[in-house]
């Protein structure tokens, strides 16, 4: 019930025309996203789909490997295992797959697995797409890239050759892979980290929510994460107007929370809304680079 109300406000604020929105440059935070009419509660402002996502490590097989709905019965493999839900996903997927299934991702995957990494997977699947001509090497410029540490730029330089390595032992002419140099990575990967979003799906059914409890018990409770333009263009607030859901795949809902006036900025939430302003201060601090200063924040809620 809850997907089908969700679906049908999404298929009325189509039929109203264009999104009710603008993007510009805000007085503090960069760029923002503002209304351009006054926006009622519950509307739906917009979809968009991924720049590039990747379903998370330990979900493999349980859902679609180009747009991450979860396996319900019968699905197509592919000749490497992976499941997709509809011929129109495996044919999506075509490129970039085709370029994987021609290299040995053990050691790739081992060196990701051993150190609970999940962005490298993102930007091995990037780097497909763009041998495969699906997407341009620089097709993520424009967002926003994360501050690095020493110690992180040391690990990505790691995590680069081994990517590298895998491409050049399977035989890839260096005239296809001009574009992958550690640069290349670390550049993609530190917009990657900052602007990736965890793709966490409504619940269906009783089945699909015993499902993420259950993932949520593994300490994964995504389906994966996933890159897009417009949304990442939304700031933060932790008390925001604006939410973000999924509701059967990687395709992203943009949501309003409550009643937004005409001109005002929409904002998201990137963090737990649940925690305490300490633990959010924290969290915003390290994961993202900056301190809150919402009026939630200066509330000391």
């Amino acid at each position: 019930m809850l997907l089908r109300r969700c679906l049908l406000s999404t298929a009325a604020a189509a039929a109203r025309g264009p999104p009710p929105i603008r993007v510009d440059l805000t007085e503090s935070a960069g760029r923002g996203v503002f209304a351009t009419r006054p926006i009622p509660t519950g509307e739906f402002l917009h979809s968009a789909q991924p720049l590039v996502c990747h379903p998370s490590p330990s979900l493999l097989h349980e859902v679609c490997y180009s747009c991450l709905r979860r396996k319900a019965g019968a699905g197509r493999a592919s000749s490497g295992g992976y499941y997709f839900c509809s011929d129109a996903c495996r044919e999506h997927a075509k490129g970039f797959h085709d370029v994987e299934k021609n290299a040995d991702w053990s050691s790739f995957e081992d060196h990701c697995s051993s150190r609970g990494l999940k962005y490298p997977y993102m930007v091995k699947r990037l780097a497909c797409m763009v041998i495969s001509g699906a997407a341009n090497a620089d097709c993520l410029n424009i967002l926003q890239p994360a501050r690095l540490h020493q110690g992180t730029l040391i690990e990505m330089e790691e995590e680069f050759e081994v990517l590298k390595s895998t491409f050049r032992k399977a035989g890839f002419q260096e005239e296809v892979t001009t574009f992958l140099t550690k640069e290349w990575y670390v550049n993609v990967l530190t917009r990657i980290r900052i602007n990736a979003f965890r793709i966490e799906l409504v619940a269906r059914s009783y089945e699909d929510l015993l499902s993420s409890a259950a993932a949520s018990v593994s300490c994964d409770a995504s389906v994966g994460n996933a890159v897009y333009m417009l949304p990442s263009f939304y700031n933060h607030d932790c008390d925001p107007n604006t939410h973000i859901v999924w509701l059967e795949n990687v395709d992203a809902k943009l949501k309003a929370l409550r009643n937004i006036e005409e001109g005002e900025e929409l904002r998201i939430c990137y963090i737990d809304t649940s925690m305490d302003v300490n633990a959010r201060q924290r969290i915003l601090a390290d994961g993202f680079g900056f301190e809150c200063h919402c009026l939630r924040c200066l509330s000391g809620d």
